[in-house]
């Protein structure tokens, strides 16, 4: 595959950003397109490892090593191609997926791994370019029609899939835009806007229907969707965040993530917001409770509107810079990360507990205190520890809880009377359908808070389920069957 010493000759090259004093003036894309001759010499290290363990590492079963070589002799064409065969979506995953490829990749054992997402990003980027990417409709209809219920990945996955197969498709998006999470969670820095709807114009060019401002038991009644679709797909993700019930809880300035998140959004889709001075960083000190993906959004955010300071917390320890010894390849690493928001500054604080927020005597939040904490394993669960006399307060007049996600939302579940697992996801069987019959599901509704990948891969399998249970068989790829 590709060049048989590249992964001698050439090391791993970091895909260019904006300079940090550039890009904290405006909300564009940070990444920087490579070079040809760079990304040619990254195509190049691809091994011809024999298993290639990327495969595996990948919920969607990418074909890796293929459009590694392709990308290495210029053959771009047949590379997206490769890509699309299995990824509906390369351009959301190759600007927002963590990559579990890259921690399975062989050259990973003993070498920095391939730069596979960035690859995979720069041959969908070259195929829009080039005017590859164009819309599929069916070759006949099949008289089938289907609902799906959110217009996140796992739905507009299911959605492509499904009208190629010649079904009726409608997507119920509860928001005023098409989107999901990819509208009004991701910051346009990560994946600007203009991406998603080129991709939106592909799926109405089609045939998929789009219905905004529908929320399924609320305004758009289940009984009409069971009454005027042969088949349901629900796909509305794990929306309901995780709070923290603290004192102080209830006081101006403290925040979820994604209600913040969500505001800066639609002020740059032009939306004509109220004036919401305790939802803008400016001049502010601003703690962010949670140091995953969300919590690096709000950091990114809070930098583009001038904060004066930010603190992000994590209750975990910092992660170590390379592999420990319970955490072998192939696994995904769990290694310290430095993101792009995090490139432009604020302070990391690790191994740290959230006790209160401070009133400032108005009904706002000046401060929060926070407590040291040690992690201890006792029967192979893990508890947190405070450390005696490391209680302290951090200024703060603006707190963000990015804690992650705990459930869908209720709405349609109840009025449905779907079985629950224990953890309150949407329980369904192999062939993806619920407790409910002729009702499927897919994405974090029922898997839990999880990647854009899984996302995509599991709204390709439900498709593919659906088409069976519609026509007594499939021609459409399952990729987690």
């Amino acid at each position: 595959m590709a060049k048989v010493t590249g992964f001698l000759e050439f090391g791993r090259e970091k895909q260019p950003y904006r300079p940090v004093e550039q890009r904290l003036h405006d909300w564009s894309q940070v990444m920087q397109p490579w070079e040809a001759k760079t990304l040619n010499e990254q195509a190049a290290r691809c091994m011809d490892c024999g298993i290639p363990f990327c495969h595996q590492g990948c919920p969607l079963g990418n074909l890796i090593p293929d459009w590694n070589d392709l990308v290495y002799r210029d053959r771009w064409e047949e590379a997206i191609e490769r890509l699309h065969a299995t990824n509906n979506f390369p351009e959301f995953t190759g600007s927002l997926c963590p990559a579990p490829c890259e921690g399975a990749c062989v050259l990973g054992i003993n070498d920095n791994p391939v730069t596979i997402k960035a690859v995979e990003l720069s041959i969908i980027d070259r195929a829009f370019a080039e005017g590859w990417v164009k819309p599929l409709p069916p070759a006949q209809e099949t008289g089938k029609k289907i609902a799906v219920v959110g217009s996140g990945p796992a739905g507009l996955a299911a959605a492509q899939q499904l009208r190629r197969a010649g079904h009726a498709v409608t997507v119920f998006e509860r928001d005023d835009r098409i989107g999901g999470l990819l509208r009004y969670g991701i910051p346009e820095f990560k994946m600007e806007k203009n991406v998603l709807d080129r991709r939106l114009e592909q799926l109405t060019a089609e045939g998929v229907v789009f219905r905004t401002n529908a929320h399924v038991g609320v305004n758009v009644t289940v009984e009409s969707l069971r009454k005027d679709f042969d088949a349901v797909l629900l796909a509305g993700g794990s929306t309901a965040p995780r709070d923290l019930p603290l004192p102080g809880r209830d006081l101006r300035g403290v925040h979820f993530a994604m209600d913040y998140l969500t505001r800066q959004n639609r002020r740059l889709e032009g939306d004509l917001l109220p004036e919401e001075p305790e939802f803008n960083a400016n001049d502010k000190h601003v703690v962010i409770i949670g140091g995953g993906d969300t919590g690096a959004d709000c950091l990114g955010t809070a930098h583009r509107q001038q904060a004066r300071h930010i603190a992000q917390l994590e209750i975990m320890p910092k992660p170590p810079g390379t592999r420990g010894g319970d955490n072998p390849w192939p696994e995904y690493p769990r290694v310290y990360r430095i993101a792009s928001a995090h490139e432009e500054g604020g302070e990391r604080v690790y191994a740290v507990s959230t006790k209160r927020f401070i009133d400032d005597g108005t009904g706002a939040v000046r401060a929060v205190e926070i407590v040291s904490v040690e992690v201890k394993q006792q029967d192979g669960r893990m508890s947190f520890e405070e450390v005696p006399g490391s209680t302290r307060e951090i200024p703060c007049e603006l707190a963000l809880l990015a804690m992650g996600f705990v459930a869908p939302e209720r709405t349609v579940t109840s009025q449905l009377n779907l079985k629950l697992t224990d953890r309150g996801n949407v329980w369904r069987d192999k062939a993806w359908m619920t407790s409910e019959k002729g009702v499927f599901t897919a994405g974090d509704m029922q898997r839990g808070q999880s990647l854009i990948v899984w996302a995509i891969a599991e709204g390709r399998a439900a498709a593919a389920s659906i088409d069976t249970y519609l026509m007594g068989q499939t021609d459409l790829p399952a990729p987690l069957a």
